[in-house]
């Protein structure tokens, strides 16, 4: 098995999709902006520079993209006491270092996000390292965030845990290898073919296996 095991954290570690969507949704609506939230869910996992674009168009993006991302914030702030982890999160962090391997947590999230994150997964006394969106210049699906994470795990004999075809795509322009999660509400065929190495239920399963 890999010396590192590199973790997204949005959908994989932590029940936040679906609130993203929802907030996504709430912020375009106030701009008089209206897309399924079917189709917002789709494009959860892609880094905020790159979303607003992709869900509306390179014109709104131009008018709107910092306001929207803005307001996309702070309507998720409210949500944050609802985030809560997904099944046997903190256990395989956990089982992950004592079976000595180097932990990093790859997520593009803003500061005050991840900090709560890090909080409800009891994470800041266990994982090696972690990632937010001011570590890089480009979010997913490009690279640099998993380069970031594999910078600070010092090691490249690494493998990536995540829940969507965006963690999966930048994985493999990293040049490593993507196990995923289906609690990012993305089915197994869409991770596979993405590129997925394998596909499992939850981060449960893998207490033990990695």
């Amino acid at each position: 098995m890999p010396r590192a095991v590199i973790l997204d954290v949005d959908g994989t570690l932590v029940d936040t999709n679906y609130h993203h969507a929802l907030c996504w949704s709430r912020a375009f609506r106030e701009h008089g902006i209206v897309i399924p939230l079917r189709r917002l869910h789709r494009g959860v996992g892609m880094g905020g520079d790159k979303y607003v674009e992709a869900m509306a168009g390179a014109d709104v993006e131009m008018r709107l993209g910092d306001p929207l991302r803005e307001r996309w914030a702070a309507l998720f702030d409210a949500l944050l006491d609802e985030i809560a982890p997904l099944e046997g999160a903190g256990e395989l962090l956990r089982d992950l270092k004592e079976r000595g391997r180097v932990v990093v947590l790859a997520s593009s999230s803003i500061e005050r996000h991840l900090e709560r994150f890090l909080d409800v997964l009891r994470a800041r006394e266990v994982v090696d390292a972690w990632t937010t969106k001011d570590d890089v210049e480009a979010s997913k699906p490009d690279p640099d965030l998993v380069q970031a994470a594999l910078d600070r795990a010092g090691t490249r004999d690494a493998i990536l845990v995540g829940d969507t075809p965006w963690d999966v795509k930048a994985a493999q322009k990293a040049g490593i290898e993507t196990i995923c999660v289906l609690t990012g509400g993305f089915c197994d065929a869409e991770l596979r073919e993405a590129g997925a190495t394998e596909v499992v239920e939850s981060v449960a399963e893998l207490t033990g296996l990695l």
